[in-house]
């Protein structure tokens, strides 16, 4: 009985502290050692990449930049022990420190680096800006735009369609705009399309910069009502479980796919009762009305494409 007694009286002190308290480990005396930049070192890029030791105990770290009048113009959490980050010319100042869910590191000193311009294009990269990275469109007319470069003359542009062996659909070279506007004419097939863009000037350029969209026309079929059952009775306030399949999609993307499921007291919807939008082929739902109520379901995919309607099941609410 006593053993029992000082169990209970265990388990009653250790509920008194939270799970993250036992598991986590106090790194709040331990202080994450920078690589780079280092104090007083002057940046020839528009992008800085910050880069630090991790520190055992520490799942992510929060990394602050100051402007020369000390405002915080950056504060990141990420999990990773290195951030690049796309910076102006300036004065800055950067510290890091480590994070779990119950404990913070010590902070850095406070770095100075300085971010200067320079004519040399090597060390720099362009900013692509829109659209953004794994984009997905059923328009063929698509607009790039990315951001200028000082030390740029021109720019060159590479269109590669990757669904099909990473084949070269376009190249222009010596463009002075920073967008370009693609059309039908270039963009002829549903495909995965990486885009690249590089800044050139009479001595240097950058590397490609790339990013991925996707091209996808092709309309999702339309849903197949699967429970509840055609004239399935049910009790007023009570849960029932909505569930569908889709036939599976015959394009060459296949684009993520959400529903729309609606409810009507008529067969036609002439009049829709509610609208919800979910992520999965299921739905949860209880009547407080009496009556007999219809469900149909339409699919859309994350190109915009919006498929038909399901055949619509009557059930009946007691």
């Amino acid at each position: 009985m006593k053993a029992l007694h000082k169990i209970l009286l265990f388990l009653s002190f250790i509920s008194l502290f939270s799970c993250d308290d036992i598991i986590e480990k106090d790194i709040s005396g331990d202080t994450v050692q920078v690589i780079a930049p280092v104090n007083n070192q002057e940046i020839s890029s528009n992008i800085v990449d910050f880069q630090w030791n991790r520190i055992d105990g520490a799942g992510k770290y929060r990394i602050q930049v100051f402007s020369p009048s000390s405002a915080i113009i950056i504060d990141s959490l990420v999990t990773q022990n290195s951030l690049s980050i796309p910076m102006t010319q300036g004065e800055y100042q950067w510290r890091v420190r480590g994070e779990n869910s119950a404990y913070n590191s010590n902070y850095t000193f406070n770095y100075n680096f300085s971010v200067i311009e320079t004519t040399d294009l090597t060390h720099q990269h362009v900013i692509l800006a829109n659209p953004t990275d794994n984009f997905y469109t059923n328009n063929p007319s698509v607009i790039l735009n990315w951001q200028s470069l000082s030390a740029a003359q021109t720019y060159s542009f590479e269109l590669i369609n990757v669904s099909n062996g990473e084949s070269i659909v376009n190249q222009q070279s010596n463009l002075t705009p920073t967008s370009l506007t693609l059309s039908s004419a270039l963009l002829t097939a549903d495909a995965q399309y990486r885009w690249k863009v590089r800044a050139v000037n009479t001595n240097s350029q950058t590397q490609f910069s790339s990013r991925n969209f996707y091209l996808d026309r092709n309309i999702p079929n339309a849903p197949v009502n699967s429970l509840p059952l055609a004239d399935a009775t049910y009790n007023s306030n009570q849960q029932i479980n909505f569930t569908w399949s889709i036939p599976a999609d015959s394009g060459n993307i296949q684009s993520t796919i959400s529903y729309t499921i609606e409810f009507s007291h008529t067969i036609n919807f002439a009049s829709v009762l509610q609208s919800s939008n979910t992520s999965t082929a299921s739905f949860q739902q209880s009547f407080s009305t009496t009556g007999d109520y219809y469900w149909r379901v339409k699919a859309k995919d994350l190109a915009g494409n919006t498929g038909t309607y399901s055949t619509p099941f009557k059930f009946v609410i007691n």
